[in-house]
Formats: C-alpha cells, structure tokens, sequence
C-alpha cells in the first residue's frame, strides 16, 4: 500500500462531551465493534469488575471521570481508526482544546435525559471555529428524557448547528424499542443488556411494510411512520460534502451502555469522516500528501508508566511519514533528534512503531526536551499555530510537607506542569511557587499524582490573585522600568518567560492603561 493509500484510510477523531454524557462508554464501545478489546470495562460499575481502556490513570479509576486525553488506535473495515478521549470536565478543558487541533472530525455526545449542557457548548465552539465535521450521538435512550425533536431544537439553538437524523428512536425509557437507521433504511430493535445480535436489524426500505406492526405494534408503528414524513419534509438529503465543510451535524441514538445504535454510528462515521487534511503553520499550509515529515506536540504525559517513570509527547503526524530511529529537527531547540521507541497506543498499553502516517499519532519517550506546540520537521522551520497555553484564574502556593521529598517534589512539579493543565510560576520578589490552573478539581490532581507517583507530599495555601499574564515588550528600558515599578507582581513561568500576576481585574486594567507599550499576552505560545 502506498503512502497515498495510507494517508486515506486514515479516520482520526476526538470524542467530546459534558461529563457523565457517557462519552468514555462510548469510547469503549467503539473499541469492542472495532475488535480492539475483546471485553468492554465500566466507568463505574459493582458488576463489572474490568475498568475502562481510556481511563487508565488511578485517580480516573477513584473518581469515575477522565482528568486526561487517552489516545487509542485500531483497524475496523480496512481503515486505520484513531480514538482520542478527552476529558468532558470544565476543569480539564484546556487539554481537550489542544486535543482538538490534532483531530481531523469529532463525536459529540449528549445525555438524552440532560440534552445539550454548558460544556458541550464551549467545546463545539471550539470545533466551529476551526471547521472541524462534527456528528452527535444521543445517548442513553434506555432511560427517559427529552423528546427527539426537542433535542434536535436543542442541538441547533445551543449549540449552532445544523442536525440532520440519520437514525431515528422508537420510544425512549421502558418503550424504547430501537432505532430506523434513515440512513441505512433499517430497523435496529433493541435487546438490553448488550445481547444485540445481527438478526435484531431488519432491512425496510419502506415504512408502509404491514410487517412493521408486526414487530413493534401497531401504535409505534404508526407514530415512527409520521415522524420519519415529517423529517423527510423539514430536513434535507444527507450530503457528504455538506457534512465535510461543516455545514450539516448527522445525528444517531442509541445507548452506549447496551452497545445499541453504537455499530450504526461506526459504521457511518467510518464512510464518510475526513481523511487527514491540511494543517495551518506560521510559515504555510502544510498538506498531508508532502514527501517530506512534519508534526507537532499537542500533548504530554509524565508517568505514562509509573513503573518506569516514563514522560512521553504525544505528536500528531501531519505530513509525510515518521520513520523509527530517523533523525528529524526539533524547531524550537535547532537541533536534530532520533527516536529509536517511537510507540502507537491503546491508552496506557504501547507498541513500537516502524512508521506512521499523515493522521497518526506517535508517541514519543521525552527526556525533557518537548513542550507542547513543539514541531518537529526533516529542517524546515515550522511553528504550528493554534496550541496555546492559557492564562490561569485560579491560584495557590505550593509548599513541600516533607522537607526529606524535596528533590521529589521538585522533579513531579517540573514534570506535571510540561503537560499543559497547570502552570507552575516563581514569585520574583518572594521566591515562592504559585500554581496556577484554570479548574479547581486541577489541584486535587496534582496533590495526588505528586504523592502516588512521586512519593511527595505538597500543601497548598491560597494566593489573592485574578489572573496571570504574560508580557512583552520591544523596548528593553520600558520592561526594565516595569519591573522595577511592578516588582511585588512579578514572576517567571517554567520557560523563564516574563509574568505579571494582578491582584483584581482592575489592577490589570489601570496596569494595561498606565504601560501602553508593553504587551499583556492572555495566551502563551512561547
């Protein structure tokens, strides 16, 4: 095959949704049609002893949720399928921003009974902005919830889209009796408990079949015939390129947890996502098809193994094609670096790779020389775009509790800020180190990583701070007089990047006012 070929059969995507919406179940439920586990885990579950395959770290497993991306690949119908799991959390909402440059198409997930929340919003903001294809799967239909037409209302006042169903529920809660694929012209009835098999999917190409009634009874029956008219007569015809450019968001339902109206989502996405296309640099648009490799770090992960300490960037192929033990240029550091354990990934379960293609993602065992936004190119100078840190709202001191740990807590801060969900500040004027984030729950997570991973222990202490931003300016006398005027409110971030820390909004507005000529940066791509 060649790399052409390779290039597409690429489907590389992200699952997105608020928390609790199902979106990992999901997730593990793809991995079973797609034969990648041969068993599926539970998020939470007394039955099922097996954990899920995405939420591999301990605290995940502690909490029910995902607190990180997990990336995960497999082949289904001769195609290369690449699963990344992000965190629904708001207060891991920037790792799932910078997930999203790495996919080519997304999954949004929402709770038939909740329908579309606050986080949900934000995410799919993000995905328009960057005209990625999005297609929605409403999930848990074995419960009660919202009518179907109400949450298509939804999808399209909330979240801005256009929905077009290409499958359609019949009943919801104790009725529900399965799904018409419009898409396939098939009737998918439903077994609980995830016996589905493959004589439940009738074909019927026409709805008026006296065998419908049959087997759904004659009052469903009845109400799937109008329904289906009148989605005939709002919606328009499923259009491929209409769903490529954005334009149209498809729609499934079904039930994650009872593995129903999941194959039907697979088995669409699959025909009809976007194979890898072209990624935006500074310099120029970069094309997958190009002769010559090309990538960028959009995540990283310390202690992928805690066993053996690993920290590895996660890199996402844009073009060409990576080759194991090749040299290739890391832009920011001018140097060129061979990677002998380049690794493909089932979430925390890694392969040595050989190669890997425009859409793939590569991991990379990193000794400290990758942040993320990072390129890596066969020499030419690229800087992908789009990658950013975020200023932080949150804010606490970080003291060691275990003075005999120090070089343990030292080393678990340098390695968990370099994966992007907190930053790690030096108080210039007090020596002391502020971590910054902008989600509590971050904390928490840090506290319990630095002590089960690391062995140290930490204390917090709350620090009176609005915002932390990062400055610049061309003329070296003005930063020099600003950080004498300003020195109780400065501090350097791990790359040793000039930060002014403001105590309220409106000491960062009369601050901004009074220094017209430096530049307050609310994003870092440093």
């Amino acid at each position: 095959m060649d790399r052409k070929q390779e290039i597409q059969r690429r489907r590389t995507f992200a699952i997105i949704a608020h928390p609790d919406a199902g979106k990992t179940t999901l997730t593990e439920k793809l991995l079973l049609f797609g034969g990648a586990i041969q068993t599926a885990g539970a998020v939470k579950s007394n039955k099922i002893k097996k954990g899920t395959t995405s939420d591999f770290m301990e605290i995940e497993r502690q909490r029910g949720i995902s607190v990180a991306t997990s990336v995960m690949g497999f082949e289904y119908r001769g195609l290369q399928v690449n699963i990344l799991d992000t965190p629904g959390h708001k207060d891991f909402a920037e790792d799932t921003y910078r997930t999203l440059t790495a996919v080519d198409s997304v999954i949004v997930v929402i709770d038939v009974a909740k329908g579309v929340e606050e986080q949900t919003e934000k995410l799919v903001e993000v995905c328009k902005m960057r005209k990625t294809p999005i297609m929605v799967f409403v999930n848990k239909l074995d419960r009660e919830g919202k009518d179907a037409f109400e949450l298509l209302d939804e999808i399209e006042e909330k979240l801005k889209l256009n929905p077009l169903p290409l499958s359609w529920p019949i009943g919801m809660g104790k009725r529900f009796q399965g799904v018409y694929s419009l898409y396939e012209k098939k009737l998918v009835l439903f077994t609980a408990h995830g016996k589905q098999q493959e004589n439940d999917v009738q074909v019927f190409e026409n709805l008026e079949n006296e065998e419908l009634d049959q087997m759904i009874g004659d009052g469903a029956a009845e109400v799937l015939r109008e329904e289906a008219d009148l989605i005939t007569g709002v919606y328009p015809e499923f259009e491929v390129e209409e769903y490529l450019e954005g334009n149209i968001s498809p729609v499934f339902f079904g039930s994650a947890v009872n593995n129903f109206g999941v194959r039907e989502l697979l088995d669409c996405f699959v025909e009809v996502a976007p194979s890898p296309g072209q990624t935006l640099t500074e310099e120029r648009e970069i094309d997958p098809y190009e002769d010559k490799f090309s990538g960028f770090v959009f995540k990283i992960h310390a202690n992928i193994d805690p066993k053996h300490r690993n920290r590895v960037a996660f890199v996402r192929v844009c073009s060409g094609k990576f080759e194991r033990g090749k040299a290739y240029k890391h832009i920011r550091l001018g140097k060129n670096l061979k990677f002998a354990n380049a690794t493909t990934f089932m979430a925390s379960k890694k392969e040595i790779v050989q190669e890997a293609f425009p859409g793939d993602i590569v991991g990379l065992y990193d000794t400290g020389n990758f942040k993320i936004g990072d390129s890596l190119s066969e020499g030419e100078q690229l800087h992908f775009t789009g990658i950013p840190n975020f200023a932080p709202e949150l804010f606490k001191y970080v003291e060691n509790a275990d003075p005999m740990k120090s070089k343990q807590l030292a080393k678990g801060l340098d390695q968990l800020m370099d994966e992007g969900v907190a930053q790690l500040f030096l108080h210039q004027y007090t020596n002391r180190k502020i971590i910054g984030t902008v989600g509590a729950l971050q904390f928490d997570v840090i506290q319990h990583r630095l002590l089960h991973e690391y062995g140290a222990t930490c204390r917090y202490e709350h620090a009176s701070l609005h915002k932390a931003v990062w400055i610049t300016c061309d003329d070296a006398a003005v930063m020099k007089a600003f950080r004498s005027r300003k020195a109780k409110n400065m501090a350097k971030d791990k790359h040793g990047n000039d930060v002014f820390l403001a105590e309220t909004s409106w000491d960062l507005n009369s601050t901004q006012e009074l220094f017209p000529e430096i530049q307050f940066h609310f994003t870092s791509e440093f």
